[in-house]
């Protein structure tokens, strides 16, 4: 089983227009409901990829009951989501038809208590033991101590479970402190974490802070990997067009699929890489097109040497 953290878990709801124009009126032509946030989206991929996967975090109000029930009906994706007097978030993505783009507005999520904090600390412990691995993904909801990850991430290791940090901000750099297998950040994040704008110094950077391997998302340039084994880029043969939401998380769930499967690194490269370009072309965040997937899975190319980083 793989475990994913998603701490401030939503209601995914993405409505279609023909065309967003800022200050007018539109008619809305599709609207789909999904539970997610990050790690919900990633263990959506995971299982449809084959894998048990087990969603953890809080959920809460009349919001979270509707994540749960939505989450209920997909096929090998677990619930072990934690309760929280307060409400789930909703993330709303505007989807214009016309160009492709997305614009994605996101609440903040609940208060939660010191109480419920704690509640969650025990689960997240009880859950370990039968992982295989853990991701640990997202913003934190309001209470949430901004070092969480960084105890997360020491829990898991204490436990011996491989964990893979994809967050942000002052989480991101206290949960790298606390020396996770991977992180999976994207250019911006990087940049915020390091200081330096040049992705391969940035990564080397990052692996210096405390992570065993970073994998910087490129946007659709790709991947950029650097490990105890080598430094690597992976890079679809073009650029897909379509609804970027979600593609990160599809990434992670590569990554961490290819982990358990002990795939090489250039392998599991190239699975992210498929998969991260697959779920632009899809209608929503955690699904991908599969047969882009496949025919993607020969065409991703990886350069780079195996030697140290």
């Amino acid at each position: 089983m793989i475990l994913t953290v998603t701490l401030n878990t939503a209601l995914d709801i993405t409505y279609r227009v023909r065309s967003l124009r800022p200050h007018a009126s539109h008619r809305v032509s599709e609207v789909t409901e999904r539970p997610g946030g990050k790690g919900v989206n990633v263990a959506r991929v995971l299982a449809a990829l084959g894998h048990e996967a087990t969603v953890t975090g809080f959920t809460g109000g009349a919001m979270g009951q509707v994540v749960q029930e939505l989450l209920a009906a997909v096929p090998g994706v677990a619930d072990a989501l934690v309760p929280v007097s307060g409400s789930t978030r909703r993330t709303i993505a505007v989807v214009d038809e016309q160009t492709g783009d997305t614009t994605q507005l996101n609440e903040p999520g609940p208060m939660v208590t010191p109480t419920e904090w704690s509640a969650f600390q025990e689960a997240y412990e009880d859950l370990l033991p039968s992982a295989s691995a853990v991701a640990l993904c997202g913003s934190l909801p309001p209470g949430v101590p901004v070092g969480a990850y960084a105890g997360l991430v020491r829990t898991a290791r204490t436990a011996g479970v491989p964990v893979l940090l994809d967050t942000s901000g002052e989480a991101l750099r206290r949960g790298v402190a606390a020396r996770p297998d991977i992180i999976k950040p994207n250019a911006d994040e990087l940049a915020e974490l390091t200081g330096s704008h040049e992705p391969l110094r940035a990564t080397q950077d990052a692996r210096r802070r405390g992570a065993g391997a970073v994998v910087a998302s490129l946007g659709p340039e790709g991947l950029l990997a650097a490990t105890r084994e080598g430094r690597w880029r992976a890079t679809p043969p073009t650029s897909a067009r379509g609804n970027p939401t979600g593609a990160g998380d599809s990434a992670v769930a590569g990554l961490l699929s290819g982990l358990v499967e002990n795939l090489t690194w250039p392998d599991r490269l190239i699975r992210a890489v498929a998969l991260s370009a697959a779920t632009v072309l899809a209608p929503v965040a955690g699904e991908f097109d599969r047969a882009t997937y496949e025919e993607l899975l020969g065409r991703v190319t990886v350069t780079g040497e195996a030697s140290a980083a």
